[in-house]
């Protein structure tokens, strides 16, 4: 698959006012910090199209990528897990999390964005429960992967399979610095898009 077209569509604050856009949805999730809009930004080869920050927890709203004029639609959620927001904040953004998974109707995957550099924390594996439990597909996909060597990258994607009870071939590296592991994602996609039709 190429990306030859992305298109912000909009944000939202409250998944009971997401519409229907009439084309699969891949839902982008992990921790704050864990690369999402870096990860939006390499796949479409424009590094303005979803704002990247240093500050953890910048995303709080749902954002809609539009990809080739409709084929696909690319979901942003909020990053879990940052310490530094308020109670109120934090339950604000699981229940867009939690809403938005559960009441899409067009929602084909969940990519779900881990650091691997490090083991998966207990909110990465509360999150494959909980796609599990509601039997919602996903992808991990394990970013930041030119911190590390070959050799540690494969020692590093053996642990996230055995922490996450997958199998190694379900977690893709990627790298947006070093041009690593995009193919395999946007051949992922096209996978999800044909499966869907």
């Amino acid at each position: 698959m190429e990306i030859k077209q992305c298109k912000f569509i909009t944000s939202v604050a409250d998944c009971k006012k997401c519409e229907d856009y009439g084309m699969p949805e891949i839902a982008i999730a992990g921790k704050s910090n864990v690369g999402k809009s870096s990860f939006i930004n390499y796949l479409v080869n424009n590094y303005k199209m979803a704002k990247t920050s240093s500050t953890p927890g910048k995303t709080r709203l749902l954002n809609y990528f539009e990809l080739n004029k409709g084929e696909i639609m690319l979901v942003d959620l909020p990053g879990y897990g940052y310490a530094k927001v308020s109670g109120d904040v934090k339950g604000g953004w699981d229940e867009l999390i939690g809403g938005y998974l559960l009441s899409s109707k067009r929602l084909i995957n969940v990519f779900l964005l881990v650091d691997i550099r490090h083991e998966p924390t207990a909110l990465d594996k509360q999150m494959v429960a909980f796609l599990h439990h509601y039997q919602i597909p996903f992808t991990i996909i394990a970013t930041k992967s030119d911190k590390l060597s070959k050799q540690a990258s494969v020692k590093q994607k053996q642990l996230i399979a055995k922490e996450l009870c997958l199998g190694v071939d379900n977690i893709m590296a990627i790298s947006s610095l070093n041009k690593i592991g995009k193919e395999e994602v946007l051949a992922r996609i096209e996978h999800l898009i044909n499966t869907y039709k």
